[in-house]
């Protein structure tokens, strides 16, 4: 039996409390202010314009004529703003009757459907056929892009020229799309999904037999499915991209994020194991999609729709191809829920290395061999970065722990773009995703550690941008500045512990009660009835629907636009502006009042006494301890062995070492040199991974040595001086180099006794 804690440790807890709500309290109150600010600015600079407007409208007819004109276009406006959402509808209802395809705007063909596979689910891999203009070649690097399940369908990687799938068709890889079905298969597990995902790989494989492992792209619910693969199958993957991938759902910042207080709140797993028992054992995606919605209310129940009445010919189609992705629903069954929610919403276990996929076979995101590349948004709330990155600085000790398992972690995080925006925007498409497809190209060139991948914007010629990418080593502290604190995370345990409880307890009787009384049929009905579904089938089914069309026809027939500047259209924009921040303030106090409420219940000493063994983090060794484990032993009892190539590599990464960051250009030499150049060019790859990971720990463990070593290494002088001129081809321009690494380059001339070509300043 657990004993209650000590007065003192409740004293210090409460304290702790007590914190964490005035900070959370102070943080909304500046937000609120900070936006009440710029909504009174923005209101009177509407009242300025609007009177402004009125003034140049002049005599009491002229604003009678602009007041007819805006009249005559607000009702024609209308009219075809009301038969897109018709459309909307219809599109709908033709696109589920269709069985929801992928919303890809490329041409596909099945490869596999995971319907045959020995395990079926309703997954299934397509090859996205390349164009006369756009030809695949074979022996490049295979992409394997697997959209998120997340209540949408697939396809949003793909839906646009400018995407994932652009990207990649545009550099003459052959690209795959991991797709789903609407229906899981009767019984489907998460299990199921990522023994199909394996089995695509295999194929992709089979196919290219000449090209390196495919890199595999996880968007959302996606990146973290991808993570699970890459780490219980890690022999399958090349390497790894998580965009916007939720791993660690703990994490987030006080003040925002209010996303990860709902498990809390709502009562854990419970409510989706009921949800998934009224409607036969399927769990519908609808609800997520709504929880979304709920986020952003002003953008997504107000402005998406006041835009598109403010101009219809120019948002209809965008809007109505983006809303036939978006009201795509897609349905989980009750096992895969479960296991999303107590392993990820609530529990946390994947970030902490402590799911199971299935009973026995655990999951350790330590034992991902392939690079990875995270990709997140300081304006992502669905997936802040603490939730994109906690799981680094959960799993491994330190940077020191990353270099000597031999894996390259980078990461990036964007400034402003929301969660949506890393998957469809054009701008992220054309500049952090097209840079991160050619840095894949030389990564393995990188050595293995912790970086920082930075994009610098450069004005070309016109209107064309140029980018210059660098790598900077990052320790984990840094990182740990990115995450931020993490104080609050405790409060989350007692949340999964109440969770597990409160499952067990409806386990036991009530949930087989519920399942025995519900009839196959109620599921059905209940979807059909859900708020996001409702009115898109209204829409098209009243009885007045039909006469839309002919009235926007006719709309458009007569189409009168009024001026810019008339002053009634200027007021109706800025009324939307009010309305979407009176929505927006809503959203911040509720905001507000569910994180005051969460840290009430959650983070006061006993909840956090109730939570605490689940709080605990996996034993881990002390920093000081990774220098003892055997890899690095092994690694620095060969210090004095190898040759050329072994010198080439370990000077390139002191040289390395002694800079702040890594140039792609520098990295692209580096991988040429490695590829390409005696005494490198008949290595095969695991063999040229296996000396630059042994090197690195040389390096990083016993700088020194490493460097006083090398004459040791290369005896002759023609050796020496091949491998000196070969590390000064993948430095470039002596100029170009910061002042240490010139120095450590001047000390290596002479300790393998090569004159220097230029001496240093």
């Amino acid at each position: 039996m657990e004993q209650l804690p000590h007065p003192r440790r409740l004293a210090q807890d409460t304290l702790v409390q007590t914190d964490l709500l005035a900070t959370a309290a102070e943080r909304h109150l500046a937000r609120a202010l900070d936006a009440a600010q710029d909504h009174a600015g923005q209101a009177q600079a509407a009242v300025h314009e609007v009177s402004a407007a009125a003034a140049r409208a002049g005599t009491a007819p002229a604003l009678m004529a602009a007041w007819s004109d805006y009249l005559r276009d607000a009702a024609q406006r209308g009219a075809i703003a009301a038969d897109i959402l018709r459309r909307r509808a219809e599109i709908a209802r033709d696109h589920e009757a269709a069985g929801s395809p992928p919303v890809l705007i490329y041409d596909y063909e099945v490869v596999i459907e995971g319907r045959d596979l020995p395990r079926p689910c309703n997954y299934r891999l397509l090859r996205i056929l390349p164009t006369r203009d756009q030809p695949a070649l074979e022996w490049k690097r295979p992409y394997v892009i697997i959209d998120p399940r997340a209540g949408h369908g697939a396809g949003i990687g793909g839906f646009k020229t400018d995407s994932q799938v652009g990207v990649a068709l545009a550099d003459g890889h052959p690209v795959y799309f991991v797709a789903f079905h609407p229906m899981p298969e009767p019984g489907q597990t998460l299990a199921d999904v990522t023994h199909a995902e394996a089995a695509f790989l295999r194929e992709i494989a089979r196919r290219h037999p000449d090209s390196p492992q495919a890199v595999v792209v996880g968007n959302c619910q996606g990146g973290w499915a991808t993570a699970i693969l890459a780490a219980t199958h890690p022999d399958l993957t090349g390497p790894v991209v998580l965009n916007g991938a939720p791993m660690s759902y703990w994490g987030g910042r006080l003040g925002r994020d209010p996303m990860r207080y709902s498990g809390g709140l709502a009562g854990g797993v419970l409510p989706a194991l009921i949800s998934a028992d009224l409607s036969g054992g399927l769990f519908d995606g609808a609800h997520l999609v709504a929880n979304f919605e709920a986020l952003n209310p002003g953008r997504t129940w107000f402005r998406k729709y006041a835009d598109l009445l403010h101009d219809p010919e120019r948002a209809e189609a965008a809007f109505l191809e983006f809303e036939r992705w978006w009201g795509g629903f897609h349905l989980m069954t009750r096992a895969e829920i479960r296991w999303i929610v107590e392993n990820l919403f609530v529990g946390n276990r994947l970030g902490r290395n402590e799911a199971f996929l299935e009973p026995g076979r655990p999951i350790d995101l330590r034992a991902i061999r392939a690079p990875v590349i995270v990709f997140a948004s300081e304006g992502d709330e669905i997936t802040p970065p603490a939730q994109a990155l906690g799981w680094i600085a959960d799993s491994y000790t330190d940077e020191r722990e990353i270099e000597i398992r031999g894996q390259r972690i980078l990461y990036m995080v964007h400034e402003k773009v929301g969660h949506l925006g890393i998957f469809v925007s054009s701008s992220v498409a054309r500049r952090e995703h097209s840079q991160m497809a050619s840095t894949l190209k030389t990564i393995q060139a990188l050595a293995p550690g912790l970086y920082e991948m930075q994009i610098e914007d450069h004005a070309g010629a016109g209107r064309e941008m140029t980018f210059t990418v660098s790598f900077a080593r990052r320790r984990m502290r840094d990182l740990k500045a990115v995450i931020g604190a993490r104080r609050d995370e405790t409060a989350f345990a007692g949340v999964a512990r109440a969770s597990e409880a409160t499952a067990e307890a409806y386990e036991t009787g009530p949930g087989p009660m519920l399942r025995s009384l519900v009839p196959p049929q109620a599921g059905d009905a209940l979807r059909a009835l859900h708020p996001l579904r409702g009115p898109r089938a209204a829409t098209s089914a009243v009885p007045w629907a039909a006469g839309l069309g002919t009235l926007a026809e006719l709309a458009r027939a007569h189409r009168a636009p009024a001026a810019p500047g008339n002053p009634f259209v200027r007021a109706e924009r800025h009324w939307a502006d009010i309305i979407e921040a009176g929505w927006d303030a809503l959203r911040d106090m509720r905001t507000a009042a569910t994180e005051i409420a969460f840290l009430g219940l959650w983070a006061n000493p006993l909840a956090v006494w109730y939570g605490a063994p689940h709080a605990r983090a996996r034993a881990r060794l002390a920093p000081d301890d990774l220098g003892t484990l055997p890899e690095v032993q092994r690694a620095l009892a060969r210090t004095t062995l190898g040759g050329e190539a072994e010198a080439i590599v370990r000077m390139l990464i002191l040289l390395a070492d002694s800079r702040s960051d890594v140039r792609r250009d520098r990295l692209e030499r580096s991988n040429e040199v490695l590829v390409t150049h005696v005494p490198f060019r008949d290595m095969d790859i695991e063999a040229r991974a296996a000396m630059i990971h042994e090197q690195g720990l040389i390096a990083h463990f016993d700088p020194q040595g490493a460097l006083d070593s090398l004459p040791r290494l290369i005896r002759t002088d023609a050796g020496r001086r091949h491998a000196v001129e070969t590390v000064e081809y993948v430095l470039g321009d002596r100029d170009d180099m910061q002042q240490a690494t010139r120095d450590l380059l001047d000390r290596m001339h002479r300790l393998l006794r090569v004159d220097t070509v230029e001496a240093a300043p």
